[in-house]
């Protein structure tokens, strides 16, 4: 998963084989690098995400900081229920091993706590925990990319007026947002690093943010993939015009008129 290369047939092969043995794993670390790594390639398989909650529960006091943010990440992305694993025991080893937490823990800490707290009706973070976690989670400058400030450039043509990398409440920035039929739309320009391995498969943390923006923030998200656009680039900007139109549910009327 590190290396961002998918075979789907061996992940399902690991996937079965971890399944059948899951009573062999005594190793936290094991199981929370496991998980991680179906979640980072966004392979939601619920029957090992399902089988392994009590494992992972049994293991609780042995996790360290990073494994215990991973696991937590792990299931937001996969979006299976496991109370019985996030539960106070859970939150009592987060809250006393508070100070050995890194930025990325962190970071995942607060998209898990977007998932217990706002997705559904569950326990999160304690404040002071939750606020380092907000802190971090907006504390990156966000970085435009060429192909970011074409498409913006291109929302603007079109005769919208495009908010760029706007900050929501659930701490998400946005790389743009315009106002369709009178109701806002977000706009993600998704690069490379967005997918695996740079092809078109979305990562895990794409289908996160994709997931709880809408769910959280309340606003549709549309996404400009890298290879759709880059197809566009060599045409004239009434193409990628059009395409952002047809993306947008915009329909110019009389554009023929003259």
């Amino acid at each position: 998963a590190t290396a961002q290369v998918s075979h789907l047939d061996l992940f399902e092969n690991v996937s079965t084989a971890a399944i059948q043995r899951k009573g062999e794993f005594n190793n936290s670390q094991h199981i929370a690098n496991l998980l991680w790594a179906y979640a980072t390639m966004g392979i939601v398989d619920k029957q090992l995400f399902s089988s392994f909650v009590p494992t992972s529960a049994k293991l609780m006091d042995s996790y360290n900081n990073q494994a215990l943010a991973n696991i937590a990440w792990a299931y937001a992305v996969a979006n299976i229920d496991a109370t019985s694993l996030f539960n106070d025991i859970f939150i009592n080893e987060c809250v006393e091993k508070k100070d050995g937490f890194e930025n990325v823990a962190l970071f995942q800490l607060h998209q898990w706590h977007l998932w217990q707290t706002k997705e559904n009706s569950n326990t999160g973070l304690p404040q002071d925990l939750l606020d380092s976690s907000y802190n971090v989670f907006t504390s990156e400058d966000p970085t435009v990319s060429k192909l970011q400030e074409d498409v913006v450039a291109q929302l603007s043509s079109i005769g919208l007026d495009p908010q760029e990398e706007v900050l929501m409440d659930s701490g998400y920035s946005i790389d743009a947002i315009v106002e369709v039929n009178g109701k806002k739309v977000g706009v993600e320009v998704d690069g490379p690093y967005h997918f695996i391995g740079k092809g078109t498969s979305p990562l895990g943390s794409t289908v996160l943010k994709r997931r709880q923006v809408p769910s959280i923030d309340g606003i549709e998200l549309v996404s400009v993939p890298y290879w759709e656009w880059n197809e566009l680039l060599g045409k004239d900007e009434v193409k990628r015009q059009d395409y952002l139109r047809e993306l947008l549910g915009l329909v110019e009327d009389n554009r023929n008129d003259t």
